[in-house]
């Protein structure tokens, strides 16, 4: 089964990451807000400290996160999910940002030779 690896455990974050434990999926977490993180890992996720951490375990990586900014500096920052991610593995973002910043960020993606889904 594919690790995920999900960023973003707020208002609609939390939820989706919840349904993906239902169904049994292997599932790493992380975010800046720790009783978010608890929450889930209560569940049954694993927790990780950084987006790097997350992002070198986890064949698919899904970010639900407040605007494009944050999106942008959590994937193609300096510590984000491109310094680390595995070539041939998948970043899904869901959340509700700029096209312009989704089109840059498959740029950057496909770059590293990893997939980049805006849903």
């Amino acid at each position: 089964m594919k690790k995920i690896g999900f960023i973003g455990l707020g208002r609609m974050g939390k939820p989706m990451a919840s349904n993906l434990l239902k169904k049994g999926f292997n599932l790493a977490v992380f975010d800046i807000d720790n009783n978010a993180v608890n929450k889930i890992v209560s569940r049954g996720a694993s927790e990780v400290r950084s987006v790097c951490e997350l992002s070198k375990s986890s064949d698919i990586i899904i970010t639900m996160l407040p605007n494009s900014e944050i999106v942008a500096e959590v994937i193609s920052g300096r510590e984000g999910v491109l310094s680390s991610a595995k070539p041939g593995c998948l970043v899904m973002d869901m959340s509700t940002i700029d096209p312009k910043t989704s089109d840059k960020l498959a740029e950057n993606c496909s770059i590293k030779n990893i997939s980049f889904v805006d849903s």
